[in-house]
């Protein structure tokens, strides 16, 4: 497996609210994280940091090796996470609704374990498609699916960025989890919707399927958002699975 990550704070906005990290527990299994904070007064960028910190920290101090158990750990430690930042935000008037959307990936055995809450997003590219792995938790996203508008509209609505879950709020905070079966020469890409915003799939599908290193690749698609507007910070990570790893099948 390739990984790499790259994360910038795009042309309109003061600094980068998003964060980005992999980490590496006991058992050699990787956890990769990306995050998009929100919130006035910096408060956005110390929400993502204490989510994708504070989860990187203590999952390189797990030996846990199988798919029910990192889910069950994933559940706990975003909920312990959200009610980190919710205290945080409670406790200071300028950090007050703070939040966090998460998304964080861990390939083992042939398969990769998806959690997630907010709009940022987990896609696969495979066979020269592109899928979203994730549903956003947003209002224009229940919009869509009860019919109220079409994808068309939401593309460009006026309330395309409110949440209807997030991290750091009071009580229980829901946590999506999927699993996907791994194929040969597939990529995953995590990503901010500082990216999805400016770019179409098609678009993305296209600038990850090259030839070129992944680096590059990773590189192309913020400046080609940058140059869509850059509106947002803007946060890919990929990750690129080939016939060494283990259990991924090839077919």
């Amino acid at each position: 497996m390739q990984i790499d990550y790259q994360t910038n704070v795009g042309r309109k906005r003061k600094n980068n609210q998003d964060t980005v990290g992999t980490y590496v527990n006991q058992k050699g299994i990787t956890l990769a994280i990306v995050a998009d904070g929100m919130g006035g007064h910096q408060a956005g960028d110390q929400a993502s940091f204490l989510a994708v910190t504070g989860l990187g920290k203590v999952w390189e101090e797990t030996a846990i090796s199988d798919h029910e158990t990192i889910s069950e750990w994933l559940i706990s430690r975003i909920q312990q996470e959200n009610d980190v930042i919710y205290a945080e935000g409670n406790n200071d008037p300028e950090k007050f609704g703070m939040g966090t959307t998460i998304v964080a990936a861990t390939p083992l055995e042939g398969k990769l374990l998806l959690a997630h809450v907010g709009d940022s997003r987990a896609y696969i590219i495979r066979d020269q498609a592109i899928k979203q792995l994730t549903e956003d938790h947003s209002l224009v996203n229940e919009l869509v699916k009860t019919g109220e508008i079409t994808e068309e509209m939401a593309a460009n609505h006026p309330k395309k960025n409110i949440l209807v879950r997030s991290v750091g709020v009071p009580g229980k905070v829901e946590v999506d989890l999927s699993l996907i079966t791994l194929k040969i020469d597939d990529q995953i890409l995590l990503c901010s919707d500082g990216l999805t915003n400016m770019l179409s799939d098609n678009l993305i599908k296209s600038i990850l399927t090259t030839q070129k290193p992944l680096n590059d690749r990773i590189a192309e698609l913020i400046t080609e958002a940058n140059e869509a507007g850059g509106t947002d910070n803007i946060t890919a990570l990929v990750m690129s699975f080939d016939d060494g790893e283990e259990g991924i099948v090839n077919d």
